[in-house]
């Protein structure tokens, strides 16, 4: 921590240090953990994106604790769950399902989900279509036919191994790639997503999940026909979803409500966390 970062970021600290109590429970035969912030009001869930982790919400969170019921999970394969030999939607449904009915979040729960946890956040809802209030997704969606990137497809390689956690940390890039300011965000992300083997230091996630993850199909049809409120909330800045992916879905869905959060990108909560906090805290209150 450089000097004077504590004082400069204490809101940073003071919610980290918000310890949530820790659960678990079996999904098809594999360990899903999730956090808990508080046991009090309407039902909040955060679902995290690709190879992150509940830890991710450990300085959002907490700001809503007094007045929700706020939970958040790793998703099987990330996190401290368990891998798996094969992903796919419909499993991730019932994680989030058995997730949401092992701490009481009810029908009036809202889900909050980035990017990838935003495509299996409506997946669950177009199956349990009562199930949840809303969705809050966080530059998360449906893309524009022409944002969409066709890929090469994931090669296989061996696990990434580090002599020290300082090595490992250091090591750490988002995913996309883009630049953050805020370092000691991206420090305690990368703290909290590193695990000890007995020959070294590597990442939590599941690093085949991509080749081991089922294509995902029928996405467009499941977000037009969510009865639930939905609300998008996408970076100005972000080269993952642009403005026109936004009106997309606006035009999918015109009950849409669309939020662009200013000077952010792609992992935008990182970007501007308070601003972040603030446009999520009024979205919410007009639900």
């Amino acid at each position: 921590m450089k000097f004077g970062e504590r004082n400069e970021n204490e809101w940073f600290w003071d919610a980290v240090e918000t310890k949530p109590e820790r659960g678990a429970l079996e999904v098809q035969g594999a360990n899903v953990n999730f956090f808990s912030w508080s046991r009090e009001g309407p039902g909040l869930f955060f679902v995290h994106g690709h190879n992150a982790h509940a830890g991710w919400w450990d300085f959002i969170a907490p700001f809503f604790k007094s007045k929700y019921k706020v939970v958040a999970s790793d998703l099987s394969g990330m996190g401290d769950s368990d891998h798996r030999e094969y992903y796919d939607c419909e499993t991730y449904t019932e994680e989030l399902i058995k997730v949401a009915q092992k701490n009481q979040l009810g029908a009036e729960t809202v889900i909050v989900a980035h990017s990838f946890g935003g495509v299996l956040a409506i997946k669950a809802m177009a199956a349990f279509p009562e199930r949840f209030k809303g969705l809050i997704l966080l530059d998360s969606g449906v893309k524009h036919p022409d944002d969409i990137q066709h890929a090469d497809p994931p090669r296989l390689g061996r696990q990434k191994l580090y002599p020290s956690v300082e090595v490992a940390v250091s090591r750490f890039r988002l995913q996309p790639p883009q630049p953050c300011e805020n370092s000691f965000i991206l420090n305690y992300i990368a703290r909290h997503s590193i695990e000890h083997l007995d020959d070294g230091f590597t990442w939590k996630f599941d690093d085949e999940h991509l080749q081991r993850m089922a294509p995902i199909s029928g996405l467009e049809e499941d977000f037009t026909n969510l009865k639930a409120k939905c609300a998008l909330i996408y970076g100005e800045n972000s080269k993952s979803f642009s403005k026109k992916s936004a009106e997309h879905m606006k035009g999918l869905l015109p009950l849409l409500e669309v939020r662009e959060l200013r000077d952010s990108q792609h992992h935008l909560f990182l970007d501007q966390p308070l601003n972040f906090i603030e446009l999520l805290t009024e979205t919410l209150s007009g639900w």
